[in-house]
């Protein structure tokens, strides 16, 4: 793994994420549940002539590298970005959650999974809380960029905890509160008592409705 961001044959350029994925999730009258993240990026694919829709663009997160995992092939298909999930505590709880944000995904379901199921917070409580995402990894999408040690945290966890995390090495970059550059996620939890409660991130265009 290179050491610093000099060490790979491209610019990293900022990462920050323009906006298209959309995410979903339902828990009907009965406890069955859905999580889904419908994504095919609109703004930067073709839309087919007389025909009016756009055909999926996800093979730019293949590697132009013949030796990499994602390599791109006849017949292979790249690791994808969308990650819907569905969390199930047996005979307490079942909580669909997901979100758009690409590499960030997991990042931020599972900082909002952790402050629900261990930390008790409510499902609106747990996504607001702030949050932090690191950009270490080479990105999945074409040109791949990578940003060795930045971590990007949000004003509201503090400059104590900033100093404290540069102090180990990481390149702090703060994002305002609520920051659309920290993903985006939506949950539902439902009780086996039949309650339910819904998050809906105000870093996104998101709502969370019952009938």
């Amino acid at each position: 793994m290179p050491e610093t961001a000099r060490d790979f044959p491209w610019d990293a350029g900022d990462p920050a994420l323009v906006g298209d994925t959309s995410y979903v999730c339902a828990v009907d009258r009965w406890g069955n549940a859905v999580s889904a993240t419908p994504s095919d990026t609109s703004w930067d694919s073709p839309v087919i002539p007389g025909l009016g829709f756009v055909p999926s663009s996800r093979g730019s997160q293949s590697w132009g590298r013949r030796d990499h995992a994602s390599s791109l092939a006849p017949g292979k298909r790249p690791r994808l970005t969308p990650n819907p999930a569905l969390a199930i505590r047996q005979g307490e709880w079942v909580m669909p959650f997901g979100g758009p944000g690409g590499d960030l995904q997991p990042q931020a379901m599972l900082q909002v999974y952790l402050n629900h199921a261990a930390f008790g917070m409510s499902l609106q409580e747990a996504v607001e809380a702030p949050r932090f995402v690191t950009h270490s990894f080479p990105g999945s999408f074409e040109p791949h960029a990578c940003h060795p040690g930045r971590l990007d945290l949000e004003e509201p966890i503090g400059e104590e905890a900033g100093e404290v995390l540069a102090a180990l090495g990481h390149a702090i970059q703060w994002r305002p509160p609520l920051s659309l550059n920290t993903a985006g996620v939506m949950a539902i939890s439902r009780r086996e008592d039949g309650l339910l409660q819904g998050g809906a991130d105000p870093r996104r265009a998101a709502r969370v409705m019952g009938i």
